[in-house]
């Protein structure tokens, strides 16, 4: 496996979770994932957060800066993608999206264990994803 690449964890809950979580990045709504996300020096952010963060800042800087702006305006101002993206948060450790495999599978690893579509802490699904392009969905075409 190639050493350079850099991994990251994301998160898929209920409803009820996702609303408390984006109040209270540090995971206090849920006691064990609070714990796995201290011990790591980690936090969440919602991922329809994190894109309306990205239009702003590109409303504000100029759009011609930003390749994706048009597909993140598009997808944050479409009701279903914006259910599905609030239910979804990325992992940040030492406040970085991205990091070593090491760090991500012991998270990974420990998170899986809160896991669950019926799991009684509303964490549904943990993926893990890496920095590979060959493992990634490319920019949209303008």
């Amino acid at each position: 496996m190639d050493s350079t690449l850099k991994f990251q964890l994301r998160l898929t809950v209920s409803p009820e979770l996702a609303d408390a979580l984006r109040t209270d990045r540090s995971g206090a709504a849920h006691a064990e994932l609070q714990r796995i996300l201290r011990r790591h020096d980690a936090t969440l952010k919602c991922q329809y957060d994190a894109f309306a963060d990205y239009v702003s800042e590109a409303e504000r800087l100029g759009t011609e800066k930003y390749s994706l702006y048009q597909w993140t305006r598009e997808t944050i101002r479409n009701p279903e993608k914006k259910a599905k993206y609030l239910r979804s948060f990325t992992v940040y450790v030492k406040g970085e999206q991205i990091y070593d495999k090491q760090i991500a599978d012991a998270m990974e690893n420990e998170l899986l264990k809160l896991a669950g579509v019926d799991s009684p802490g509303g964490i549904e699904s943990v993926s893990k994803f890496d920095t590979n392009p060959a493992n990634s969905p490319q920019p949209p075409k303008r």
